[in-house]
C-alpha cells in the first residue's frame, strides 16, 4: 500500500507527536468502505477516540491517507478546506474521495453500519456558497481589521465570545508567565485575547487575523495550531506542567500569591494537602481563613447571591449614612452572571462623611455572627501624589476585605430529623462569600467606579491610552492633563471614558 506523501512541514510540525497504540483488534465488516479522518480543526484525541470507535463497529478506518482511502471525513471545515489541505499532502486528483462531514460517520455509528452518503452529508463547492449552521451570515456582518483599536477601551466587547478555544488558551499562557512573573509575555497573550473577544465572528483561518493588533509570533502560532488541530499543545503542555498544577492550587486560596507560592513550591511542596500537613509554615491570618472556608470561597458566585449581600451591604452601611451612596462594582457591573468575589464602592454625595464608617459596619457584623474574616486597610491618600504614573498602580482608598456568612434559603425542612440523635450543629445552612467594601470621597467616585469596574485589562489600556494617545494621566483617583498642568473634574463614569 503505498501511502501518500506528507511535505516537509507537516513533518517537522508532527515531530515528537505519536498516536495512542491499541492492543485491540477489531473485525472488519464493511470492507467496501476505508474511513480517514481529518484532524484540522479536530485535534488528536477526539480523532483517536473517532478513529477506534469506528473500528469498534466493524470500519476500516486508516490511520494515514493512502490509496486505499474512499471515505475522507472532515469537522469544521469547508469543501475548499479540505481541497487545500489534500494539496499539502500533495494529492493531485481529490474526486477519487468522498469528501464527508462528520455528520455522516455519526450516522454511521447511530445505525451501527454505513448509510448512504446523501448530499447533506457531503461537502461541496456549492454548500460553501450559503451560510452554515454553525456560522450564520447575519453574524459576520462586514470586519475591518485595521479599524480594530489596541486599546480594548476602544473596542466594543460583548459577553458573547466568539473564539473561547483560542482565548482559554491564552490565558492559560498568561497565566503561567504570570506565575513566572512574566510580565512582557503575559501581557502579551493577554492583549491577545482581549482582542479576539471584541470580535463578532469565529476566526477559522489565518487570513481572518490579518491585519488585527497584539498578535504577535506567539500569540500567532498558537492560533495556527488551534485551526489546524483543534487544540493547543503549548497549553495543554502548561497545564500538564507541575510548577504550573502547584501554582494554580496555592493562588486558589485567599491570601496567597505568586511570592508566596514561589516559596512553598522551592520548599517541595506541591499540594494543598501537603500546605496543610506542614506544621513548621506559619500563616498569615487572611491565608488561615483561605484554608478554614477554601471549599465556599473556590466555588462561584452567582447572581443571586451577590444580589442577596448587596442588600445586606446596602443595609448595614445606610444605618451608619443613610445617603451614602452603595454601588457593586467588578463583574457584576459588567453584567456577567457568577463571579468569584462582589466588591463594592461607597461614597456620599452630601456633606456628611464618617471616617469611622467601615469599622462601624464590621463591629455590627460582627454583633450579627454575619463576620467571618475582615482586614481593613486605612487610606493613603496623597493628594500631591495623583495621579499615579504606574499603569497598574493600586489605589490609596481605605479598604475592607471581608468574608461574610450568607444564609441559604431553607429548602424542605421536613426533610430535617428532630430526634436526638441528629446533631443540629453539623447542618451547615450557609456559605462563606468573598466581600470587598472601598470607601471614596465623592469628588473621585466617578475615577474609582470606572477602576473598580473593569476589566483589569480594560483599566490598564483605558491608563495607557490616557497616556500616550491623549497626553493625560489617570488613575482611580483622578485625571490630570499634563499639558494644562491641572486635573480635570468628572462627575460620571461616561464623562472619565471620553477623555477630553
Amino acid at each position: 500500500m503505498d501511502r501518500i506523501r506528507t511535505p516537509a512541514s507537516q513533518r517537522k510540525r508532527q515531530k515528537g507527536m505519536h498516536s495512542p497504540k491499541f492492543s485491540c483488534s477489531y473485525e472488519i465488516k464493511f470492507n467496501n468502505f476505508v474511513i480517514f479522518i481529518m484532524q484540522r480543526k479536530m485535534g488528536m484525541t477526539r480523532r483517536t477516540f473517532l478513529m477506534e470507535l469506528a473500528r469498534s463497529k466493524g470500519f476500516r478506518v486508516e490511520s494515514e491517507l493512502s490509496d486505499s482511502v474512499t471515505h475522507i471525513v472532515a469537522e469544521n471545515n469547508s469543501y475548499l478546506e479540505v481541497l487545500d489541505w489534500l494539496r499539502g499532502q500533495a494529492v493531485g486528483d481529490s474526486s477519487r474521495f468522498e469528501l464527508l462531514d462528520i455528520s455522516w460517520l455519526t450516522a454511521c455509528m447511530e445505525a451501527g453500519r454505513p448509510v448512504d452518503s446523501e448530499m447533506k452529508y457531503r461537502l461541496t463547492e456549492q454548500a460553501d456558497r450559503y451560510p452554515t449552521l454553525n456560522t450564520p451570515e447575519s453574524e459576520v456582518p462586514l470586519f475591518t481589521a485595521s479599524k480594530v483599536s489596541q486599546y480594548s477601551c476602544q473596542r466594543k466587547t460583548t459577553l458573547n465570545n466568539c473564539n473561547k478555544k483560542f482565548t482559554d488558551a491564552f490565558e492559560i499562557m498568561a497565566e503561567n508567565y504570570e506565575f513566572k512573573e512574566n510580565e512582557i509575555f503575559c501581557l502579551e497573550f493577554l492583549r491577545a485575547a482581549s482582542v479576539l473577544k471584541c470580535l463578532p465572528f469565529p476566526v477559522t483561518r489565518m487570513k481572518d487575523i490579518q491585519g488585527l493588533p497584539c498578535m504577535g509570533d506567539q500569540v500567532r502560532d498558537v492560533i495556527e495550531e488551534i485551526i489546524e488541530d483543534g487544540e493547543s499543545s503549548r497549553a495543554k503542555d502548561v497545564l500538564n506542567d507541575e510548577r504550573y498544577k502547584s501554582f494554580k492550587q496555592f493562588t486558589s486560596v485567599f491570601g496567597v500569591g505568586v511570592k508566596t507560592s514561589e516559596k512553598w513550591f522551592r520548599m517541595g511542596l506541591r499540594t494543598l494537602e501537603e500546605v496543610k500537613a506542614d506544621k513548621t509554615l506559619k500563616l498569615s491570618k487572611m491565608q488561615r481563613a483561605g484554608f478554614l472556608y477554601y471549599e465556599d470561597l473556590v466555588s462561584f458566585v452567582s447572581k443571586a447571591e451577590a444580589d442577596a449581600v448587596s442588600l445586606i451591604v446596602k443595609n448595614t452601611v445606610c444605618t451608619f449614612l443613610p445617603d451614602a451612596l452603595v454601588t457593586i462594582t467588578g463583574g457584576f457591573r459588567r453584567g456577567k452572571k457568577i463571579g468569584h468575589d462582589i466588591d463594592f464602592l461607597i461614597t456620599n454625595p452630601g456633606p456628611r462623611e464618617d471616617d469611622e464608617l467601615l469599622h462601624k459596619v464590621v463591629d455590627l457584623w460582627k454583633k450579627q455572627g454575619l463576620l467571618l474574616y475582615c482586614d481593613i486597610i486605612e487610606s493613603t491618600f496623597v493628594k500631591e501624589q495623583i495621579p499615579s504614573r504606574e499603569v497598574d498602580a493600586m489605589d490609596h482608598f481605605q479598604k475592607c476585605f471581608a468574608i461574610l456568612k450568607l444564609y441559604t434559603p431553607s429548602t424542605d425542612n421536613s426533610s430535617y430529623n428532630t430526634s436526638k440523635e441528629c446533631d443540629m450543629a453539623e447542618v451547615k445552612d450557609w456559605k462563606a462569600i468573598r466581600v470587598d467594601l472601598v470607601i471614596t470621597p465623592f469628588e473621585q467616585y466617578a475615577y474609582a467606579l470606572l477602576g473598580w469596574t473593569g476589566s483589569r485589562q480594560f483599566g490598564r489600556d483605558l491608563r495607557r491610552y490616557a497616556t500616550h494617545e491623549r497626553k493625560m494621566m489617570l488613575d482611580n483617583h483622578a485625571l490630570y492633563d499634563k499639558r494644562k498642568n491641572s486635573c480635570i473634574q468628572r462627575k460620571t463614569t461616561e464623562e472619565t471614558r471620553t477623555l477630553n
